[in-house]
Order: structure tokens, then C-alpha cells, then sequence
């Protein structure tokens, strides 16, 4: 059995024995991770994906992450897809750390409001088929959640995210998925949790179909007017639970 690898600025060598091909495909994942081009808590793309752009089999894929997800680099849930563990010690995080012990909840909702009509204004007009029916799947998943704040959590960003993704502005995409990871590590384990009661989650599960029928349909204004009356809620929630 693979033990971790006590240095992860290495390379990820398998005790096990494995192909050459795993074994590039191992290290190509890994470099990205490493880079920050999938994130701390970021989705990998499906098996599928990586086995198209990388020019491998699927199964070669799956058995490097098998290695990847032994050595804690990642983790793997059933149904969800593959989520980076590895927390890269990178500059970049700890200005994105101090980002976030200076940012208030309510500066967070000021950039919200700034950012997401656009984003959901983009992402009516230039999500394609196959993105929209990624946000279905993600939403179906949602409305599946019952009771665990976690998995909530983890799909309604990714929800976001793929929304921000939808925009085809890979700019405005990194400047949404700053704010959230700014969120999630300044206040959002003590804040969401607690405010996250199946009752609310039922309530914001409501709201996500209607936010996805707009984008499905191209209703462009609905979507937007959508979102801002969204925000002011939950601005009105946060100073509730303040």
C-alpha cells in the first residue's frame, strides 16, 4: 500500500508498480495542483475529460488518481468527482489568506453584488448546452441534500462557479472564484454552518431551480432581477444572524 509522500514538493512516485503513461499522467495532474491551476477544494474535471485532453485511456486516469488520492492529494466522492486536498504553499495563498482576515461578511456581499449580476448576465448569453446541462446535474445534486451542511456547501459553489465559468471571461471567472475562496476562509465554516438549517437549505434548494430555469431559457432580465433580489435576502439574512 502507497504511503503519503512526506514532501509534496516532490514528485509522486507510486510504490506500487505502475505504467509510464500513469506515471505522466500522475505528475501533469499533480504539477497543475501544485500551480494552483486546480485550486484548494476545486473539482477536477471529470475522467473523462482528463482522458480526451491528455490523450489517454480512461483507465489510466483513474489509476492516477487512485495515486493522487493515496498520497492526500486529493479526494474522491462518489457521484461528486475528484477535489484537490493539497494546499499549495505558494505566496499567492497566504495574499489570498490576508485578503480574508481583512474582509467582513458584509464586504463580501458589497463585492457579491458587484460581481454576480454581470456574471449571471454573461452566463445566460454564452453558456453553452453541455454547460447547462453540468449545471442541471449540479443542481439535482443539491436538491438531493437533505441535511449535510457540508455537501451543500461544497455544490453550491461549485453551482457558482460553474455559473462564473459559464461567463466565457476567464477574468471575471478568477475574480468570482477569489471571492469565494476568500468566503470560505475568513467566515464561512462559523457563519454558513450555522445559519445552514435544512429549513434554509430547502428554501435556497427553491431558489437555484428558479435562478436555472432563467439561464436555461435565456431570460437575461429575469436571471439578473433574479440575483439582485436574491442578494438583498441575503443581505437581510446576515444581519439577522450577525
Amino acid at each position: 500500500m502507497n504511503k503519503p509522500i512526506a514532501d509534496k514538493t516532490a514528485r509522486i512516485v507510486s510504490e506500487q508498480p505502475i505504467g509510464a503513461t500513469v506515471q505522466t499522467v500522475v505528475d501533469t495532474l499533480f504539477a497543475r495542483i501544485k500551480s494552483d491551476e486546480y485550486t484548494l477544494d476545486a473539482r477536477l474535471p471529470s475522467e473523462r475529460t482528463l482522458a480526451t485532453e491528455l490523450g489517454v485511456a480512461r483507465n489510466t486516469v483513474r489509476e492516477a488518481l487512485d495515486v493522487l488520492e493515496t498520497h492526500d492529494v486529493i479526494r474522491r466522492r462518489a457521484g461528486s468527482g475528484s477535489f484537490v486536498t493539497y494546499q499549495s504553499n505558494a505566496p499567492r495563498n497566504v495574499e489570498t489568506n490576508t485578503v480574508a482576515d481583512d474582509t467582513s461578511p458584509l464586504n463580501h456581499l458589497v463585492v457579491r453584488g458587484i460581481l454576480e449580476p454581470e456574471i449571471v448576465r454573461l452566463a445566460v448569453i454564452n453558456m453553452t448546452p453541455r454547460m447547462i446541462t453540468e449545471l442541471s446535474n449540479t443542481l439535482s445534486q443539491i436538491e438531493a441534500v437533505q441535511t449535510s451542511v457540508d455537501d451543500f456547501i461544497e455544490l453550491e459553489e461549485r453551482l457558482y462557479t460553474q455559473i462564473a465559468e459559464g461567463t466565457g471571461n476567464p477574468l471575471l471567472a478568477s475574480c468570482y472564484n477569489l471571492a469565494i475562496e476568500t468566503y470560505r476562509q475568513s467566515f464561512r465554516n462559523k457563519l454558513r454552518r450555522r445559519a445552514l438549517t435544512p429549513k434554509r437549505m430547502q428554501d435556497y434548494q427553491k431558489r437555484y431551480n428558479t435562478l436555472f430555469n432563467a439561464i436555461a431559457s435565456r431570460d437575461v432580465a429575469s436571471a439578473v432581477e433574479f440575483i439582485k433580489l436574491h442578494l438583498v435576502e441575503e443581505q437581510q439574512l446576515l444581519l439577522q444572524d450577525l
